[in-house]
Protein backbone atom coordinates (compact mmCIF):
# COMPACT_ATOMS: atom_id res chain seq x y z
CA UNK A 1 0.00 0.00 0.00
CA UNK A 2 1.32 3.44 -0.92
CA UNK A 3 1.86 5.96 1.91
CA UNK A 4 -0.58 8.27 0.06
CA UNK A 5 -3.34 5.67 0.55
CA UNK A 6 -2.59 5.04 4.24
CA UNK A 7 -5.32 7.37 5.59
CA UNK A 8 -7.60 7.35 2.51
CA UNK A 9 -9.02 10.53 0.96
CA UNK A 10 -11.17 11.96 -1.82
CA UNK A 11 -10.92 15.57 -2.99
CA UNK A 12 -12.52 17.42 -5.88
CA UNK A 13 -12.77 21.06 -6.97
CA UNK A 14 -15.04 22.31 -9.74
CA UNK A 15 -15.65 25.70 -11.38
CA UNK A 16 -18.95 27.40 -12.16
CA UNK A 17 -19.95 30.85 -13.41
CA UNK A 18 -18.00 33.26 -11.15
CA UNK A 19 -17.96 30.63 -8.40
CA UNK A 20 -16.28 27.39 -7.46
CA UNK A 21 -16.89 24.38 -5.24
CA UNK A 22 -14.41 22.24 -3.33
CA UNK A 23 -15.44 19.00 -1.63
CA UNK A 24 -13.88 16.13 0.31
CA UNK A 25 -14.85 12.99 2.14
CA UNK A 26 -14.76 12.87 5.98
CA UNK A 27 -13.05 9.56 6.71
CA UNK A 28 -9.71 9.20 8.45
CA UNK A 29 -8.51 5.62 8.46
CA UNK A 30 -5.42 3.57 9.13
CA UNK A 31 -5.48 1.36 6.05
CA UNK A 32 -8.85 -0.41 6.28
CA UNK A 33 -9.64 0.54 9.89
CA UNK A 34 -11.71 3.73 10.32
CA UNK A 35 -10.39 6.06 13.03
CA UNK A 36 -12.51 9.21 12.62
CA UNK A 37 -15.58 10.20 10.64
CA UNK A 38 -15.29 14.01 10.80
CA UNK A 39 -11.77 14.62 9.49
CA UNK A 40 -11.13 18.02 7.93
CA UNK A 41 -9.26 18.00 4.61
CA UNK A 42 -10.31 21.40 3.23
CA UNK A 43 -8.87 24.53 4.81
CA UNK A 44 -9.69 28.21 4.36
CA UNK A 45 -6.78 30.53 3.60
CA UNK A 46 -8.97 33.60 3.13
CA UNK A 47 -12.59 34.26 2.07
CA UNK A 48 -11.93 33.54 -1.62
CA UNK A 49 -9.19 30.92 -1.36
CA UNK A 50 -9.33 27.34 -0.11
CA UNK A 51 -6.87 24.47 -0.15
CA UNK A 52 -7.66 20.77 0.14
CA UNK A 53 -4.91 18.36 1.17
CA UNK A 54 -5.31 14.68 0.32
CA UNK A 55 -2.78 12.05 1.30
CA UNK A 56 -1.21 11.44 4.72
CA UNK A 57 -3.32 13.17 7.39
CA UNK A 58 -0.44 14.24 9.63
CA UNK A 59 1.50 15.79 6.73
CA UNK A 60 -1.67 17.58 5.56
CA UNK A 61 -2.07 19.27 8.96
CA UNK A 62 1.63 20.18 9.17
CA UNK A 63 1.64 21.68 5.66
CA UNK A 64 -1.56 23.62 6.36
CA UNK A 65 0.01 25.25 9.44
CA UNK A 66 3.07 26.26 7.39
CA UNK A 67 0.84 27.66 4.61
CA UNK A 68 -1.15 29.77 7.09
CA UNK A 69 2.14 31.09 8.51
CA UNK A 70 3.45 32.04 5.06
CA UNK A 71 0.14 33.65 4.07
CA UNK A 72 0.04 35.77 7.24
CA UNK A 73 3.59 36.97 6.52
CA UNK A 74 2.47 37.91 3.00
CA UNK A 75 -0.54 39.82 4.39
CA UNK A 76 1.71 41.78 6.79
CA UNK A 77 4.19 42.64 4.07
CA UNK A 78 1.80 43.34 1.17
CA UNK A 79 -1.33 44.45 3.10
CA UNK A 80 -3.59 42.37 0.87
CA UNK A 81 -4.72 38.77 0.42
CA UNK A 82 -2.82 36.42 -1.82
CA UNK A 83 -4.16 35.71 -5.31
CA UNK A 84 -4.89 32.04 -6.02
CA UNK A 85 -2.20 31.89 -8.73
CA UNK A 86 0.40 33.29 -6.30
CA UNK A 87 -0.68 30.88 -3.59
CA UNK A 88 -0.39 27.93 -6.00
CA UNK A 89 3.19 29.00 -6.78
CA UNK A 90 3.93 29.27 -3.04
CA UNK A 91 2.60 25.75 -2.35
CA UNK A 92 4.53 24.39 -5.33
CA UNK A 93 7.79 26.00 -4.14
CA UNK A 94 7.30 24.78 -0.55
CA UNK A 95 6.73 21.21 -1.74
CA UNK A 96 9.65 21.30 -4.16
CA UNK A 97 12.14 22.49 -1.54
CA UNK A 98 11.28 19.33 0.44
CA UNK A 99 11.52 17.08 -2.63
CA UNK A 100 14.11 14.68 -1.11
CA UNK A 101 11.85 14.00 1.89
CA UNK A 102 8.47 15.22 0.67
CA UNK A 103 5.21 15.95 2.42
CA UNK A 104 3.02 13.00 1.36
CA UNK A 105 0.14 15.19 0.21
CA UNK A 106 -1.58 16.04 -3.06
CA UNK A 107 -2.93 19.59 -2.72
CA UNK A 108 -6.02 20.94 -4.50
CA UNK A 109 -6.15 24.73 -4.64
CA UNK A 110 -9.33 26.63 -5.51
CA UNK A 111 -9.93 30.37 -5.41
CA UNK A 112 -11.48 33.42 -7.04
CA UNK A 113 -8.93 35.66 -8.73
CA UNK A 114 -9.23 39.05 -10.41
CA UNK A 115 -12.75 39.87 -11.72
CA UNK A 116 -13.94 36.89 -9.62
CA UNK A 117 -12.60 34.44 -12.20
CA UNK A 118 -12.39 30.95 -10.66
CA UNK A 119 -8.97 29.30 -10.50
CA UNK A 120 -8.36 25.63 -9.67
CA UNK A 121 -5.24 23.53 -9.73
CA UNK A 122 -3.72 20.43 -8.21
CA UNK A 123 -0.16 19.22 -7.86
CA UNK A 124 1.83 16.16 -6.86
CA UNK A 125 3.87 15.79 -3.68
CA UNK A 126 6.88 17.63 -5.13
CA UNK A 127 4.90 20.58 -6.49
CA UNK A 128 4.38 19.84 -10.21
CA UNK A 129 1.27 21.90 -10.99
CA UNK A 130 -1.66 20.76 -13.10
CA UNK A 131 -4.03 23.59 -14.04
CA UNK A 132 -7.59 22.94 -15.22
CA UNK A 133 -10.53 24.94 -16.56
CA UNK A 134 -13.27 22.54 -15.38
CA UNK A 135 -12.38 20.31 -12.41
CA UNK A 136 -9.47 18.72 -10.56
CA UNK A 137 -9.42 15.61 -8.36
CA UNK A 138 -7.02 14.01 -5.85
CA UNK A 139 -6.87 11.17 -3.35
CA UNK A 140 -7.57 7.45 -3.34
CA UNK A 141 -10.95 7.91 -5.05
CA UNK A 142 -9.47 9.98 -7.89
CA UNK A 143 -10.10 7.40 -10.63
CA UNK A 144 -13.84 7.17 -9.95
CA UNK A 145 -14.01 10.96 -9.39
CA UNK A 146 -12.54 11.54 -12.86
CA UNK A 147 -15.28 9.41 -14.43
CA UNK A 148 -18.13 10.98 -12.44
CA UNK A 149 -16.94 14.57 -13.00
CA UNK A 150 -16.28 13.95 -16.69
CA UNK A 151 -19.87 12.82 -17.23
CA UNK A 152 -21.61 15.35 -14.93
CA UNK A 153 -19.67 18.59 -15.46
CA UNK A 154 -20.99 21.32 -17.71
CA UNK A 155 -19.63 24.86 -18.07
CA UNK A 156 -21.08 28.03 -16.47
CA UNK A 157 -23.21 26.39 -13.77
CA UNK A 158 -24.65 28.66 -11.07
CA UNK A 159 -23.76 27.95 -7.43
CA UNK A 160 -26.83 25.78 -6.69
CA UNK A 161 -26.37 23.59 -9.74
CA UNK A 162 -22.65 23.39 -9.00
CA UNK A 163 -23.38 22.15 -5.47
CA UNK A 164 -25.72 19.48 -6.82
CA UNK A 165 -23.18 18.33 -9.43
CA UNK A 166 -20.13 18.17 -7.18
CA UNK A 167 -22.12 16.43 -4.41
CA UNK A 168 -23.44 13.74 -6.76
CA UNK A 169 -19.96 13.21 -8.21
CA UNK A 170 -18.36 12.94 -4.77
CA UNK A 171 -20.97 10.65 -3.20
CA UNK A 172 -21.10 8.25 -6.15
CA UNK A 173 -17.29 8.11 -6.33
CA UNK A 174 -16.55 7.48 -2.66
CA UNK A 175 -19.04 4.59 -2.71
CA UNK A 176 -16.64 2.91 -5.15
CA UNK A 177 -13.56 3.37 -2.97
CA UNK A 178 -13.21 1.52 0.34
CA UNK A 179 -10.51 3.88 1.71
CA UNK A 180 -12.63 7.04 1.54
CA UNK A 181 -16.24 7.86 2.39
CA UNK A 182 -18.36 8.43 5.48
CA UNK A 183 -20.15 11.47 4.09
CA UNK A 184 -18.80 14.61 2.48
CA UNK A 185 -17.84 18.20 3.18
CA UNK A 186 -18.65 20.79 0.49
CA UNK A 187 -17.74 24.48 0.25
CA UNK A 188 -19.45 26.64 -2.40
CA UNK A 189 -17.68 29.99 -2.84
CA UNK A 190 -19.18 32.97 -4.68
CA UNK A 191 -17.87 36.57 -4.75
CA UNK A 192 -20.21 37.50 -1.88
CA UNK A 193 -20.52 34.40 0.31
CA UNK A 194 -19.11 31.05 1.37
CA UNK A 195 -21.56 28.18 1.94
CA UNK A 196 -20.46 25.10 3.85
CA UNK A 197 -22.54 21.93 3.70
CA UNK A 198 -22.16 18.43 5.15
CA UNK A 199 -23.29 15.48 3.02
CA UNK A 200 -24.56 12.25 4.48
CA UNK A 201 -23.36 9.16 2.69
CA UNK A 202 -23.09 5.44 3.32
CA UNK A 203 -21.61 4.86 6.75
CA UNK A 204 -19.60 1.75 5.94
Amino acid sequence: MSIFEYNGSALVAMVGKNCFAIASDRRLGVQLQTIATDFQRIFKIHDKLFVGLSGLGSDAQTLYQRLVFRHKLYQLREERDMKPETFASLVSAMLYEKRFGPYFVQPVIAGLGEDDKPFICTMDSIGAKELAKDFVVAGTASESLYGACESMFKPDMDHEELFETISQALVSSIDRDCLSGWGGHVYIVTPTEVTERILKGRMD
